[in-house]
């Protein structure tokens, strides 16, 4: 197992319970303790972890809220958020939309255009937009996760990765500088990075309650981002940082 490839299973691993000993992810990976502790000195590095002694706690862990919280979590930001996204993609578009509450209201916003190719990995995308207007969606398989009606894993990669869209309208959990554009879940992460590199152009669609928040798992560096769509403007430095990075903000 690469390094890299270590790292990714030890956050999976810090993901279900949000810290391990040592000695426990050793034995799980079956490598050295002094291994482990390499590898989460490099986490440490990039802020995704916090070293204690004889352990490891995932920086800024806790449940997200489910799926139906998150829907009615600042439902009027959201659905102008949405409205501007649709109003940016024309008749035709092809895209992808991931698993958030928020693209979930822009593929609502999208039942107003025509003849869309839409894949989606989101039980509540592909039914908001399947026989409507004559789009045309696909629906990454895969077991779909109770809380929110996501389909992840090795089939649900695969799947996407047949497709070349034009468009990647991506939600997010955080975007602060200068860690970026950030999320809870280290699947939701992969699957966002396999749409990324699909996609023409990536859009994130995210209220300004993300704004200086943190979250664990980078998704990608920020000059990945062409745009971020949201209802106000970020505070200055955040604004420089993205700027600097080449993405564009666009205000519902």
């Amino acid at each position: 197992m690469l390094s890299s490839q270590r790292e990714r299973a030890i956050l999976q691993l810090l993901q279900e319970t949000g810290s391990a000993r040592i000695d426990a992810l050793a034995a799980k990976l079956g490598v050295t303790d002094e291994t482990i502790r390499r590898n989460l000195q490099r986490l440490q590095a990039q802020g995704m972890v916090t070293r204690v002694h004889g352990g490891v706690h995932l920086k800024d862990w806790g449940p997200e809220p489910s799926f139906a919280q998150r829907m009615v979590q600042n439902p009027g930001p959201k659905r102008r958020i949405a409205e501007a996204v649709a109003r940016l993609l024309p008749d035709g578009a092809s895209l992808f939309l991931d698993v958030g509450s928020t693209t979930a209201y822009v593929a609502q916003a999208l039942r107003a255009r025509r003849e869309l190719l839409v894949v989606t990995n989101s039980l509540a995308v592909a039914q908001a937009l399947t026989g409507v207007n004559g789009n045309q969606v696909f629906m990454a398989g895969g077991e779909l996760r109770s809380h929110d009606g996501g389909a992840f894993g090795a089939e649900a990669l695969a799947f996407v990765q047949q497709f070349r869209v034009t468009y990647a309208v991506l939600s997010v959990a955080a975007i602060a500088a200068p860690a970026g554009f950030l999320l809870q879940d280290l699947r939701e992460a992969e699957f966002s990075r396999a749409l990324i590199d699909r996609a023409e152009e990536s859009i994130v669609a995210a209220d300004a309650s993300k704004f200086g928040r943190s979250a664990p798992i980078a998704i990608a560096p920020p000059d990945r981002f062409a745009q971020l769509v949201t209802d106000l403007a970020p505070d200055a430095a955040l604004t420089a940082f993205l700027a600097g990075h080449g993405t564009r903000i666009t205000l519902a």
